[in-house]
């Protein structure tokens, strides 16, 4: 692609600032607050505002660019109606719009777009397609639906519109922010939200830096500029389904190739922690798209090392499925890398586990999962709590230097994403074994507590326990204790005075582990 002239960005740049100053958005939109993220500007050490777009009626900033393209169309086109294809936000702007305009609305969306976004379109009285697994195969889709129906397409990031329309949100951040501001973060799918804002602030503001931010799996505007023309990938994570975008559009990637300043890219587990991040500020979940501001933010001061700067992130969006929040909250402990993962290999010999937590010393067990399947060694499966992520290395090493061979599986996404819950399983060697839940109080010592106050001649056999955030936590110990000592583990347990619940009958034990 041939590079634009100086002459011609500056006339581009000109021709926006006059559409976003001009657009048609407040008859749907609200100005959305800018605030201050106080926790996070501490631990940063650079002041963080968040733009809340999560706040709009449709909790996504996405309403602006869809009203602003409908409200410019003629009177015979909404007659007709219109057409888009998104992955949920989009197609809720689209709805809103359409309900506002008096106009018929059909919404193509991926097969994998979240229910909550499903159920919040055909509330708003859209016409819901799903199709495809990403929004390019619900676009294709959507535009042999335009041509068959004559209905006119409202696209969600490249139109001059559109671009417009998300660009008044970088008028909004200028009018009320007016000290120091040294860059605007913007999450980035097809680019629509980025080229209007970059618009509008390079032509107020040129000073102010504007940084695109993406998830490494759905990376295809990064890709584009490096490469200098536009570059489609074959797949897109779905994690942050609001923006996998296979192809960016040409519009957009014309303005954000010449406009945005930098890119940073992150993982599932920083947009998991950045989400944590959010609510400990504002009690709102962000959905993943709506995080990733926060996630560049966090690794940019990391990467960089700036200390009293000044840094806006767009909220972009609060839609969020509720089955999701298990997987952010499991996730986020490794994005903030608080949390290291090792699988240990302990000598299956009388108390050598309790020599191992003796060497994990006063940090915090997050998790424990293992069950006997050797005579000679046994491979447990060990979360720690850590404040560092070379931490991590420091007590792979010493588990190592003391006999316990270690693998650190902290980057490891087999192991967090499947082998964490498949450690166990039915076992030979399991003879005399007690099967038993306790609740243990989270509090430093309680796991030595209940070791300590064990007969060595009892053998540990199974071990599950995961630190789910409460006060109390809840443990599965599987303990081989010869019929001769039956009433000393009475007393035993008596003595622990921890709750208790005896499940070696249960029959699923039985069918799974015994």
């Amino acid at each position: 692609m041939p590079r634009a002239s100086r002459s011609s960005l500056v006339r581009s740049r000109a021709e926006y600032l006059q559409r976003i100053l001009t657009a048609r958005v407040y008859d749907v939109a609200q100005e959305s607050p800018l605030e201050p993220a106080r926790a996070l500007s501490r631990r940063l050490g650079n002041h963080v505002l968040l733009k809340r777009e999560d706040q709009q009626s449709v909790f996504s900033f996405k309403l602006r660019g869809a009203y602003n393209k409908m409200a410019h169309l003629t009177p015979a086109q909404l007659a007709r109606g219109v057409i888009c294809a998104s992955a949920g936000n989009h197609a809720q702007g689209v709805a809103l719009g359409a309900r506002r305009l008096g106009c018929r609305a059909v919404v193509v969306m991926p097969v994998t777009t979240p229910r909550v976004k499903v159920d919040a379109v055909h509330a708003l009285g859209g016409e819901v397609v799903l199709h495809g697994d990403s929004y390019s195969d619900a676009y294709a889709h959507a535009l042999g639906l335009q041509r068959k129906q004559r209905l006119s397409f409202v696209h969600p990031f490249d139109d001059p519109h559109v671009i417009a329309g998300q660009g008044t949100i970088g008028m909004e951040i200028l009018r009320q922010h007016q000290g120091p501001l040294d860059a605007v973060f913007v999450a980035v799918g097809g680019g629509g939200l980025i080229s209007g804002i970059a618009a509008y602030v390079k032509s107020v503001r040129p000073t102010v830096r504007v940084i695109g931010v993406q998830t490494r799996d759905s990376d295809a505007m990064v890709r584009s500029v490096r490469a200098g023309k536009r570059v489609e990938l074959t797949e897109v994570g779905l994690f942050s389904d609001g923006t996998a975008v296979k192809l960016v559009g040409e519009e957009t990637f014309r303005l954000a190739r010449h406009w945005v300043d930098d890119f940073v890219v992150v993982d599932t587990d920083e947009v998991c922690a950045a989400i944590k991040d959010v609510f400990q500020d504002t009690r709102t979940v962000l959905e993943p798209a709506g995080a990733l501001g926060v996630a560049g933010i966090k690794q940019y001061v990391e990467r960089h090392k700036v200390k009293g700067q000044t840094f806006v992130s767009i909220t972009g969006g609060a839609n969020m499925n509720f089955d999701r929040l298990r997987f952010v909250a499991e996730r986020a402990e490794f994005g903030e890398q608080r949390e290291a993962l090792f699988a240990v290999t302990i000598p299956e010999r009388r108390g050598s586990f309790r020599e191992f937590c003796a060497l994990v010393g006063p940090r915090a067990v997050t998790e424990f999962n293992y069950r006997i399947s050797d005579e000679q060694m046994a491979h447990v499966f060990v979360g720690i709590a850590i404040s560092r992520r070379d931490e991590a290395d420091r007590m792979a090493r010493l588990f190592d230097r003391h006999g316990f061979p270690t693998l650190d599986l902290t980057d490891d996404e087999l192991a967090k994403e499947h082998v964490r819950h498949m450690v166990g399983g039915r076992s030979e060697l399991a003879r005399h074994e007690r099967l038993l839940r306790f609740t243990f109080p989270e509090r430093p010592g309680a796991l030595m507590r209940f070791l300590s106050a064990m007969n060595p001649g009892w053998n540990i056999s199974l071990f599950h326990y995961r630190n789910q955030g409460a006060d109390y936590g809840r443990i599965l110990v599987g303990i081989q204790v010869p019929g001769a000592d039956q009433a000393a583990f009475a007393e035993f347990l008596d003595t622990l005075a921890y709750p208790c619940t005896d499940e070696t009958r249960n029959p699923v034990y039985r069918l799974f582990l015994r």
